[in-house]
């Protein structure tokens, strides 16, 4: 198992309201009661700029929501989100787990469909399955530039959240960039994800797979998951969900729509499998190496198996899970420093980053 593999975060429901208000505050110049006009007007001035606004929300919804689908696999339930006019919907690898054939409703056809599994990638938490029959009027999504994405956007989330189909949430692009693990239990995946979306629409259970839209009716990410309170001993994090970039979603699933399978991750390795170290107090201090894959990015730095990593670039490292975070926020390629202690001894060396 690659060392940027591991498991911390599940997915759980969470809930976000964003509430626009107007405030509006004028003087008096003389006296008396305002006129019919200027009652008018100040109505008018308030009420203007929600209208439009509400006249966004529901030109988005009309032209994004025929391209979201309710995906019912044998046990569990999710969304997913056509991608071209053969059939591909792209959707989460937790909502497909390890089934081959699914029910996919779309808004165009009146029973459901049957869909099969193209590929399953999930070290990205993506899958990509495929319809027997392509229903007249299937309308692919137009997905977005993620580099565009700005915190403070105004965003949709779509999907099926607790089944409920063609289901509409909004909030705003809270934070990019994220980097995030998802837990193993209860069918996630375990991946660690890098470089997403936080969002402050709610994404409920069925909701994973669906879209996250902005107001120019171009898909921004994937919702995958919402965070976790350890406070509230697991319970849901209101307003705080994240999605996969769309330029992620767009680099795997043309490959699994082309070749059948993803041989360009996107994502940083060394090439080592290891596992966690505690102290004496049972702390987590590092990352031990275990094994040291032969010609990888550490072997080629000199790294063996018994050391112990504690950083990566400006990262600290104490378990496997910091380990995998720091690898899921670089990139194949860069050039960085790994800290790692041998034989009680701190160590440093120059690593190139390879692709997991």
């Amino acid at each position: 198992m690659d060392a940027s593999r591991a498991p911390a975060l599940r997915a759980v429901a969470s809930l976000s309201a964003l509430v626009c208000c107007a405030l509006l505050v004028s003087g008096c110049t003389g006296s008396g009661s305002p006129t019919r006009t200027e009652v008018a007007t100040t109505r008018s001035s308030v009420h203007m700029p929600n209208n439009d606004l509400e006249h966004d929300y529901q030109k988005v919804i009309k032209d994004v929501l025929p391209s979201v689908v309710q995906i019912q696999a044998a046990r569990d339930l999710g969304s997913g989100v056509v991608y071209d006019d053969r059939g591909h919907i792209v959707t989460n690898a937790h909502v497909v787990g390890d089934e081959k054939i699914f029910q996919v409703t779309t808004a165009s056809s009146k029973d459901p469909l049957t869909a099969r599994l193209v590929y399953s990638f999930p070290d990205q938490d993506l899958a990509v399955i495929k319809l027997d029959r392509v229903p007249r009027g299937l309308k692919p999504a137009r997905f977005g530039d993620s580099e565009k994405v700005e915190v403070g956007q105004i965003v949709l989330a779509m999907g099926s959240p607790l089944g409920l189909s063609s289901s509409v949430t909004q909030g705003i692009v809270s934070a990019t960039g994220r980097t995030v693990s998802e837990g193993s239990q209860d069918g996630g995946t375990g991946a660690t994800l890098g470089n997403m979306v936080q969002t402050s629409a709610a994404i409920n259970p069925g909701n994973s797979g669906g879209a996250l839209v902005n107001l120019d009716g171009q898909v921004i990410g994937i919702p995958t998951l919402a965070a976790t309170d350890p406070q509230l001993g697991g319970g849901a994090a209101a307003g705080i969900g994240f999605a996969i970039p769309a330029s992620m979603v767009r680099t795997v699933a043309d490959q699994i729509i082309r070749t059948g399978k993803v041989t360009n991750t996107g994502r940083a390795a060394l090439g080592i499998t290891a596992r966690t170290v505690v102290d004496d107090s049972f702390q987590p201090v590092g990352a031990a190496v275990v094994e040291v894959q032969s010609g990888g990015p550490a072997d080629k730095a000199g790294i063996e198996s018994g050391d112990v990593i504690t950083r990566l670039g400006d990262a600290d490292v104490t378990d496997l899970t910091s380990l995998a975070e720091a690898l899921a926020a670089a990139k194949p390629g860069r050039r960085t420093t790994v800290t790692f202690d041998r034989d009680g001894t701190e160590h440093k060396a120059e690593v190139t980053l390879g692709e997991q």
